[in-house]
Parts: structure tokens; C-alpha cells; sequence
């Protein structure tokens, strides 16, 4: 029988002592903030425990928060189909401190974490093959951290004067455009091409 999600997270955190650092219910699902040093053998615990069973790895991606000293979130779920259940892991870490990798436990892992590697520059230790997986040779930067330019550094281009790909910088061909971004709720502060036509109610 399924423990509910609640019972779950405890019986998690008493099994594995001191590695849940918080436990909350998001989005119906149960997520547990554990640490990196510890992660393996809690995901270990998901997978062989009777009443877990998380033996399918979904998912690992990451969140990048540029302000936290831990600017990163490594985020794994997890289902387990003879519960009926899912479950959400997160780490936390920085640029420098590699979180160890699951390729040993879970196949799976081994691209998600390359995925990962790729777009925030998140390093796994101990991972059998870690290089890009998304990007083209060459690379400079990590695509999904929130520093990087919109426009990336350079662009790809087929030369055919030179009869081979160039890469050069990249250039804008037109100007930024001016968005308003207040609230629907607060109405709009300016007057759009247009609306200067518009008739007033009450004579206004």
C-alpha cells in the first residue's frame, strides 16, 4: 500500500538520516531539498525500498537562481510505478561544486546529465562521459544560465564564397523594441499609435 505523500517524505528523511534538508508538497507532487554528498545514496534508497520503488529516472534538469550564493537547482524526478507515485529531488550547488552523478545507478542519467552540463555548465563527478551534448563544437557559455545574451556570442553560417562553415559574431539587424510591461491590472501608463482616435466616454 502507498504511503500518502506526506508519510512518504518522512519515512524517507527517518530512513536516510540527515540528508532531507527540506520537504514540501509542490505542485501534487512530494520534494525533497537533499544534500550533494548525499544524493546517491538517497536515490538509491527511492530505488530499493519496498514501499518507494522509484526505479524510473524521468528527468534532470536546472534551475539557475543568479542572485543565490547556491545559484543552481538540480532537479530530478522520479516515478515509481508500482506506487503509482512521483517524487521531485533537488540540489543545490554552485559553479564550481560538482554534484555526483546517477549514470551508475540509473542509465538514464547519462545524457540528462550531460543535457544539464551543457546549457548551465553544472559539472557531475565521476560521470564516465561528460561533454556537450546540445551545442556545437566549440561552444562559449552555457545557454540556459540567465546571463547569458539573448543573442548568443556567435552564429553559425554556411560561406559560400569560402565553400565551409564560418562562425562569426553575431550582429543585430535591427534595433531593440520598447515593450510595456505594466500590469493589466494597473492599466497601461502611455497611448498607442491609434488610440488617440478612440472617443472617450462621457465626452472626456
Amino acid at each position: 500500500m502507498a504511503l500518502d505523500l506526506t508519510a512518504l517524505g518522512d519515512h524517507i528523511a527517518r530512513a536516510v538520516s540527515g540528508a532531507v534538508l527540506e520537504q514540501k508538497l509542490e505542485f501534487g507532487d512530494l520534494t525533497l531539498t537533499v544534500g550533494g554528498d548525499v544524493l546517491p545514496r538517497v536515490v538509491e534508497f527511492l530505488r530499493d525500498d519496498p514501499q518507494c520503488e522509484f526505479k524510473l529516472l524521468l528527468d534532470i534538469c536546472g534551475v539557475d537562481w543568479p542572485k543565490r550564493e547556491k545559484r543552481f537547482d538540480v532537479v530530478y524526478h522520479f516515478l515509481s510505478l508500482s506506487q503509482n507515485q512521483r517524487i521531485r529531488l533537488k540540489v543545490q550547488t554552485d559553479e564550481q561544486t560538482p554534484v555526483p552523478s546517477l549514470s551508475h545507478i540509473h542509465s538514464g542519467a547519462n545524457w540528462f546529465e550531460r543535457e544539464t552540463y551543457d546549457m548551465y555548465g553544472v559539472v557531475f563527478s565521476d560521470h564516465p562521459d561528460l561533454r556537450r551534448i546540445l551545442t556545437d563544437y566549440g561552444f562559449e557559455g552555457y545557454p540556459l544560465r540567465k546571463d547569458f545574451p539573448l543573442t548568443g556570442f556567435v552564429e553559425l553560417r554556411y560561406d559560400d564564397e569560402l565553400k565551409r562553415v564560418v562562425y562569426q559574431p553575431v550582429q543585430l539587424v535591427q534595433e531593440f523594441r520598447d515593450f510595456e510591461f505594466s500590469s493589466p491590472w494597473e492599466g497601461l501608463r502611455g497611448v498607442f499609435h491609434g488610440d488617440e482616435k478612440a472617443t472617450k466616454p462621457n465626452g472626456e
